[in-house]
């Protein structure tokens, strides 16, 4: 197998450098090139941070994607892990269900519980993926009905977001800064809540993007701000994809930008048959499997298990991003894909 390793180093928003470099032996190495010749990357440091298991076919992927331009390109991302940071200063990150505190230390503890019990099984690598499926939807099932049971509030949400440790991977904010100066629609699917990742992009970003579409578990309140209840499909780890697109709630909707016609601009999405997918997960590949697309560029993010889960990633995912790595080289991949002088 031929494995290429890549570091993007920073040393501004606006002006990236780029290296890649080829393993054909562990002694021996060769430069390559990413596409066209005039976008040839500079050498830059090596970092192992980064695994392409076929090279070839991301070039020809990259080649098809820029040809066909921004308009028939959509960005397709899962939100905890992925766009957030899975650990800092060594320690797991809260996810957006993780931090939420319902201010009933009976209920908070309940749902501990079950995350104690399930996420191993969630990450583990030997559960066959139909059986993990099930014991996925069981755990979302239990801690819904608890939250309804417990009694959540919206006001309990923005505490929590605002005590919480969740953050963005670095690069988050410029690559959808990028996104919409392009025009290029973002999907964030979510097996979270939707009205948490709001107020964390509401907490956090400081800023509306009106590309940005979530698909994720939205709640329901009554007139007092009191969960009753959850709207649609149960969305888990394992079951996201673009069949869930008309649950899809533009972010600018609930906060207060005027949007359009929705059902149009779904329609639109369908279009874009040209896709950058990110994830966690390989469960998370299958969140463009409602959509006909012609090209598929997939970026998984391994954040645990990686001595096991790398093969299958790897050979799973056309870039894998190791040891919670952040946003810059996705931001580097699209800005490759179009330039930052024209649409």
């Amino acid at each position: 197998m031929r494995v290429i390793s890549f570091w993007t180093r920073f040393h501004a928003p606006s002006s990236i450098r780029f290296s890649i470099v080829c393993h054909n032996h562990p002694q021996t190495h060769s430069s390559c090139n990413f596409g066209h010749d005039n976008h040839q990357m500079e050498p830059c440091e090596l970092s192992a941070n980064t695994v392409i298991a076929h090279p070839r076919a991301l070039t020809d992927k990259i080649t098809l994607i820029r040809d066909a331009g921004p308009s028939k390109f959509q960005v397709i991302a899962d939100f905890d892990a992925t766009l957030t940071r899975y650990r800092v200063n060594g320690l797991r990150r809260q996810t957006s269900h993780g931090l939420l505190q319902q201010g009933n230390a009976y209920y908070d503890a309940k749902r501990q519980a079950l995350y104690d019990h399930y996420h191993p099984l969630e990450i583990s690598p030997v559960i066959p993926i139909d059986e993990k499926t099930k014991l996925m939807e069981e755990w979302w099932s239990k801690t819904h009905e608890l939250l309804i049971e417990g009694g959540l509030t919206y006001d309990a949400i923005k505490k929590s977001v605002a005590n919480s440790s969740i953050a963005f991977r670095e690069g988050v904010t410029e690559l959808f800064e990028f996104l919409e100066k392009k025009e290029i629609p973002v999907l964030i699917f979510s097996a979270g809540l939707a009205d948490v990742i709001e107020e964390v992009l509401r907490q956090n970003v400081d800023r509306t993007f009106k590309n940005v579409k979530i698909v994720s578990n939205r709640m329901v309140f009554n007139d007092d701000g009191q969960l009753v209840s959850f709207k649609g499909k149960l969305i888990h780890v394992l079951n996201k994809n673009e069949h869930a697109l008309d649950m899809a709630a533009p972010l600018h909707d609930r906060l207060g930008v005027d949007i359009g016609e929705e059902d149009e601009e779904n329609v639109n999405m369908k279009e874009r048959r040209n896709v950058l997918l990110m994830g966690d997960h390989l469960g998370d590949l299958r969140m463009s499997d409602g959509l006909d697309y012609e090209t598929r560029i997939s970026i998984g993010f391994l954040n645990d298990n990686i001595e096991k889960s790398l093969e299958s990633y790897r050979e799973s995912f056309d870039l894998v991003y190791l040891n919670d790595a952040p946003m810059w080289g996705a931001l580097e991949l699209v800005s490759r894909l179009f330039s930052t002088e024209a649409r």
